[in-house]
Order: C-alpha cells, then sequence, then structure tokens
C-alpha cells in the first residue's frame, strides 16, 4: 500500500509545482514580449540545475530578461560585462591587506560579483581564456579558491553567459570542453510584429509592469530536487541514447554524421537530455517526459556539444541539419 501512496504524493506535487512555475512564466510575459519558447527553456535550464548560453544580438532584452527572472524566482542576481581586460579576480573577488587599531595586519576575502544565485555574463567570449577558464571552473565545481581557502557559491547557483553572434572581432571563443558545461544553448531571435508593438507601447510609455515574487528564496532548490525523482520510461531512455550515440562518427552513425561532424556530444549531452526532458514535462503539468520532448529539445541540448567539418562549411551543411536527421527517426 505504501508505494501507490508515494507514487499518487509526487503527481500531486509534480501538478503544485507545475501550476506555481505557469504563475512565474505568466509573470515573466507581462515583461519579455514574444519570447515565449527562450523563456521556457530558460526556466527548463533553472528547473534543471543548469546554465545558460545565450546567443542572440544586441537589444533584444536579455539583460531584462535576467533581471525579471530573478525577481520572480526569488533569486539575487549580478551581472558581468566581459571585456579583453576582466580579470578573474573582477568576477571571483580578492584578498585584501588591511591593518586594525593595533596595528596587527591580516587579509581578507571581498567577495567578487560571481557570489550570487544568478549571474549573467555578458558577452562571456570577449572575456580572455583564463578569466573564462575560472567562472567556467565555479560552474562546474559550486566553490572558488582565493589565497588556498575554499569559498562556496550560493545555493542554487546558475549562470546566464551570452555571445553576440555576429560580431566576433576581438573575441576568445569558448574552448569545446567548456562549451559544454552548459546544459542548453538556446537562441534568441528577433520578435514578430505583435510582440515588438508591445515592446515599443510598454518601453516608451510610463507603463509600470508590477512583478510578483512567484517563489521564496532557495524554493528553487525543491523544485530542482523533484526533476529528478520524476519516473523516465524506457521508450524515452532508448530515444536519448539512440540520439546521442548515432550523434557519433562511427559504424552505427548515418552518413552526414561520418561525412562531416569532427566533434561528437558526450555522455553529459545524455545526462542533459534526461534532466531537461523532465523539466520540460513538469512545466507543461505532465508526470513524465515524452519522446517527443527529446526531439523538441535535442538541438539546444547538442548544438554546443557538436562541431562540423570544413568539407560541411563548403558544401552548406549546418549543425541544424545534422540534428534533424538524427532526430528523424525517432
Amino acid at each position: 500500500m505504501s508505494e501507490p501512496k508515494a507514487k499518487e504524493n509526487i503527481e500531486q506535487e509534480l501538478s503544485d509545482t507545475a501550476a506555481r512555475l505557469h504563475m512565474a512564466r505568466a509573470e515573466i510575459g507581462k515583461v519579455i514580449f514574444g519570447q515565449d519558447t527562450v523563456i521556457d527553456r530558460i526556466l527548463i535550464t533553472l528547473v534543471s540545475s543548469g546554465h545558460v548560453l545565450l546567443i542572440g544580438v544586441p537589444g533584444i532584452a536579455k539583460t531584462l530578461m535576467v533581471d525579471t527572472m530573478a525577481t520572480v524566482l526569488g533569486l539575487s542576481s549580478n551581472r558581468v560585462q566581459c571585456t579583453p581586460d576582466l580579470m578573474p579576480a573582477d568576477i571571483l573577488g580578492s584578498e585584501v591587506l588591511e591593518e586594525d587599531t593595533k596595528g596587527k595586519r591580516a587579509f581578507r576575502f571581498i567577495k567578487g560579483p560571481i557570489f550570487t544565485q544568478f549571474l549573467m555574463a555578458d558577452e562571456i567570449n570577449r572575456a580572455s581564456p583564463r578569466t573564462q577558464s575560472a567562472l567556467l571552473q565555479a560552474m562546474q565545481e559550486g566553490v572558488i579558491t582565493i589565497g588556498g581557502k575554499e569559498y562556496a557559491l550560493p545555493e542554487p547557483f546558475h549562470v546566464l553567459a551570452t555571445q553576440n553572434p555576429i560580431e566576433q572581432e576581438g573575441t576568445y571563443p569558448l574552448p569545446e570542453a567548456q562549451l559544454d558545461r552548459f546544459l542548453m544553448q538556446i537562441d534568441v531571435d528577433y520578435p514578430d510584429k505583435e510582440a515588438e508593438r508591445e515592446v515599443i507601447l510598454a518601453t516608451t510609455t510610463n507603463r509600470e509592469s508590477n512583478l510578483k515574487t512567484i517563489f521564496k528564496k532557495d524554493e528553487l532548490l525543491g523544485i530542482q530536487s523533484l526533476v529528478r525523482d520524476m519516473p523516465v520510461g524506457e521508450s524515452v531512455v532508448d530515444a536519448i541514447l539512440e540520439l546521442v550515440r548515432r550523434g557519433r562518427p562511427g559504424d552505427k552513425a548515418p552518413d552526414i554524421v561520418n561525412e562531416y561532424v569532427s566533434w561528437a556530444p558526450g555522455p553529459r549531452a545524455s545526462q542533459a537530455l534526461m534532466l531537461v526532458c523532465r523539466a520540460k514535462a513538469l512545466l507543461e503539468n505532465r508526470t513524465a517526459p515524452s519522446v517527443d520532448d527529446v526531439i523538441d529539445l535535442a538541438e539546444p541540448v547538442l548544438k554546443h556539444r557538436m562541431a562540423l567539418n570544413y568539407q560541411a562549411r563548403a558544401n552548406g551543411i549546418t549543425l541544424h541539419d545534422v540534428i534533424r536527421e538524427l532526430t528523424g527517426d525517432l
């Protein structure tokens, strides 16, 4: 009798959480117009305990999106503008030598902007490789080390890093191993005409949007734990394994992969798909993910975990083409 009761409890908890996430999505939609898919995927990433790589041109409300989500989800937030002269200490913090009234000197650690729950790293590819590595190490481990001492970052801790897809002069592209630490890459396009109408009316008048905080501080941690308790059917597990493993050149890979893929997704891609499919099901008030979720989220999960060779570029083959081929038979 205890087993059905446990199942009933988790279903009710999933339903209640989905309702509150729907309220959060509606609050965010009061400020961010025409980016429903982007909002959903960022929420999915946060609920999955992950970090986001956002690709989009300037002026499409990326910073506003971070501030709005932080407010609605009850998270503290900071923003770092990445530049070539940005040092690791500018993000992590540094020790300063202080002298007290008795003349005794001691080092005191001053925390950097990374000590927050939701950090926006704007144009991360403009930071030097050294600074990128310091940030990405903190993302992976959840702690930083300064002067031989470890400092734990707040929980939950999420990074939303942005890149400009057009202007690449003076940038330092992220290495593949570091790109793999982002749960999803989300491409942000221009809003449609009606959404842009809402944008200009909302931002050029005195109209105010009073945002409500839907979740209490640290409540997101409980949701992230709940996502990991969500059951997953064997068909979904098989679809994830089939998709990721077919993306690696070899005997069982399709021709387009063997011919054009130079860097293939590793096991972390499978882990990411498992989490985001659960989170998507939760966001849509379902008690378990489906194969359709795997297909829908394949591109944002795999796109930054794969690379094409020069022959693909010469023949006009894109990662979108490759991933569409991979998901076609699921």
